[in-house]
């Protein structure tokens, strides 16, 4: 099953793949460009940063230990 936050990734990078402008904004602007396609507002707090892989250039994300995360940190976090 995917998630919601899967889904939504997955329209975004559809979206890139098939639109050049959009895929310009979103490398220039994600927040701009999330907000322009979806109607998701990132709060200012949230840092996102985008790249594109190629052939030759790959990405792994490495996302927070969630033994490290605390639910009683008073930190709010963002969800898609």
């Amino acid at each position: 099953m995917v998630s919601a936050d899967q889904l939504l990734k997955n329209q975004i990078i559809h979206k890139a793949w098939e639109d050049p402008s959009f895929k310009e904004r979103l490398l220039s602007n994600p927040k701009a460009a999330i907000k322009e396609l979806l109607g998701i507002s990132i709060p200012d707090h949230v840092e996102l940063t985008t790249q594109e892989e190629t052939k030759d250039h790959f990405i792994l994300v490495i996302p927070p230990n969630p033994a490290e995360i605390l639910p009683t940190d008073n930190v709010q976090r963002f969800f898609w």
